[in-house]
């Protein structure tokens, strides 16, 4: 017996004993187990191969590690090259450039339906890109790689649409919770990057699926957290203005995180070819390694020193090593590493690496938070204040700022630390630095480019709606045109006999709409046989109330268009010239049925 022969027997005894609900539940736990594997995998190859570089053999003592992410950038590219000859998800656009745009574009335009070459891709790809010393992270890799299991299990048991984007979220929420160990800000983080609706249906799924997770990783790699963080100083009413300035500090190192990302990616997009951003990106970011040798890899032993009060062994040696014992030269270059880890990140992407953003996020936030209590404590107000808690809240307010999920902030780093009497401060930062980014920039790296082309899921259910409604499916082509020089005569006997539609289009020889004739305007004089001849179509028509452009307009704005034209039909123009009509009757009727989907 084959295995489609099996599967089809299980789905069988599934309708016959096992209810819908019961079935998401036991997939939701399913799905967390493999995800949990697939971050505890990526995790384990990736530390393989740090530890064996680190040990010797590949260069002595590691004097040379500033050339290893141009090696790993150069084996990711041989690989993608002649292994993965694909694209990765051959039909996403070539702007979408991260692993959770891909799934949120996905989500939208292709039911979640994942390549199952995404489950290894990223466990081969990632761990090259950091193991080597990209200065990127393994969230965003694992978070593929749960996805695309979870998508193809789908696939397989002949999931609907609405449940398998519940399920991809869930494997979203368990490698969250296998990678940091925290299940609570992995739920949080489905539901703010995902835009779910949190009801019970979609809650217990994603809890069950990031317990099963984050056992999975209790099992292979114990129950230690992330970072050990030992509060020895407590919150206090006189620190609350310093939370506040690092709130504006985060604030604005998030504005420029994100104007950075673009910026270098946009310098990229000048290279014809794939090879040359890997040369011009490797050099780049060996000769920032050589400067400030912490950018090397995720970071997170540079965030430990910071926590253990460690700066000097943070920084490693470097050029001013002759000098760290002034702690304004400390400073300094703190604030250099700052800058330039979101530089080191972006560039590691655009040369063609591959890993995620939210470790780096923290690792710099971590610096930010250390750079703030530093300048505090030694400045001379009077007044102390935790370096480790500033280092540790640094982190949040980054977070929060850089992929505008502030629940998410304040409870992962909460989790990974054990920090949970910081609650207070965390939500001071996060508060003032979500707000601060959210005003000044409406979307993150991770939305941006969905948002520009209205490919954009979010928590407003009436723009989903509008959004994951295809055009293609309400335009109407069955209108018989007309010539402007055609006589009255042939319109009635070519056009008007012949059509059961009130309204005709007019288009010229090149067939561009000229204008619009509505069978009322001609009503009253369609049987005067004295005007067949003399008067012709142009004399008759009218220009349409609007246009609709086929490549330009969201299903958002023909929307609008309708509402303000007061019109019942618009005509759709693509590429400069007639292509149908829209009527609203079908746009209401096409946007009902899509919102019962969506309810």
């Amino acid at each position: 017996m084959d295995i489609k022969s099996l599967i089809k027997q299980f789905l069988i005894w599934r309708y016959k004993h096992i209810s819908q609900k019961n079935f998401v539940l036991f997939l939701s736990t399913f799905v967390g187990l493999l995800a949990g594997i697939a971050a505890v995998t990526l995790k384990n190859i990736t530390y393989f191969i740090q530890n064996t570089l680190e040990k010797g053999i590949v260069f002595s003592q590691n004097q040379l590690y500033f050339i290893l992410p141009i090696i790993g950038l150069l084996i990711v590219y041989l690989i993608k090259k002649y292994m993965f000859r694909k694209e990765m998800i051959p039909s996403v656009p070539p702007f979408i450039k991260r692993a959770v745009p891909s799934l949120l574009y996905s989500l939208l335009r292709q039911k979640g339906l994942l390549s199952y070459k995404l489950i290894y891709h990223p466990l081969i790809l990632a761990p090259l890109t950091v193991g080597f010393g990209g200065s990127v992270g393994l969230l965003g890799p694992a978070i593929t790689s749960g996805s695309a299991i979870s998508s193809n299990l789908s696939r397989l048991l002949h999931i609907d649409k609405k449940t398998r984007t519940l399920l991809i979220a869930c494997a979203t929420a368990g490698a969250v919770a296998s990678m940091f160990k925290s299940p609570i800000a992995a739920i949080v983080f489905a539901v703010e990057v995902f835009s779910l609706d949190l009801t019970f249906a979609s809650l217990l799924p994603l809890l069950i699926a990031s317990i099963s997770s984050v056992l999975t990783s209790y099992f292979f790699l114990g129950d230690e957290v992330l970072f050990s963080f030992t509060l020895t100083d407590k919150f206090t009413l006189y620190d609350t203005a310093f939370y506040i300035i690092l709130g504006l500090g985060t604030g604005i190192a998030s504005i420029y995180f994100t104007k950075i990302y673009f910026a270098i990616y946009k310098f990229f997009d000048r290279f014809k070819t794939r090879f040359a951003k890997l040369l011009v990106g490797g050099l780049a970011i060996g000769v920032m390694l050589y400067f400030i040798p912490p950018l090397y890899g995720e970071g997170l032993s540079f965030t430990k020193d910071l926590f253990d009060g460690n700066h000097l062994h943070a920084l490693g040696t470097n050029l001013f090593d002759d000098y760290l014992d002034n702690i304004w030269v400390v400073i300094v270059l703190l604030i250099g590493f700052t800058i330039f880890k979101a530089i080191a990140m972006t560039t590691t992407f655009a040369a063609g690496g591959i890993g995620g953003v939210i470790v780096p996020t923290m690792v710099m936030g971590s610096a930010l938070g250390n750079v703030v209590a530093k300048i505090v404590n030694n400045i001379g107000f009077g007044h102390q204040v935790s370096e480790s808690n500033f280092t540790l809240v640094g982190m949040a307010g980054l977070i929060a700022g850089v992929i505008h999920a502030p629940l998410t902030a304040i409870f992962l780093i909460a989790e990974i630390t054990g920090g949970y009497e910081l609650f207070l401060p965390l939500m001071i930062t996060v508060a003032i630095s979500y707000m601060i980014t959210k005003n000044y920039m409406e979307h993150t790296i991770y939305t941006k480019e969905l948002a520009e082309r209205g490919d954009l899921l979010t928590h407003n259910k009436d723009q989903n709606v509008l959004t994951s409604m295809n055009i293609d499916s309400v335009i109407e082509k069955n209108f018989i045109t007309l010539n402007p020089n055609m006589s009255l005569g042939d319109m009635l006997h070519k056009g008007v006999s012949k059509s059961n539609r009130n309204l005709f289009p007019v288009v010229n020889e090149d067939q561009v709409l000229v204008g619009i004739i509505l069978l009322d305007d001609i009503r009253s004089i369609m049987f005067d046989q004295s005007l067949y001849e003399s008067t012709s179509v142009e004399t008759f028509m009218q220009m349409p109330p609007g246009y609709i452009d086929y490549e330009k307009d969201s299903m958002r704005i023909v929307m609008q268009k309708f509402q303000d034209t007061n019109a019942w039909n618009l005509p759709v123009i693509k590429n400069g010239k007639y292509f149908g009509f829209v009527s609203k009757s079908k746009l209401l009727t096409a946007y009902r049925r899509e919102l019962i989907n969506f309810t």
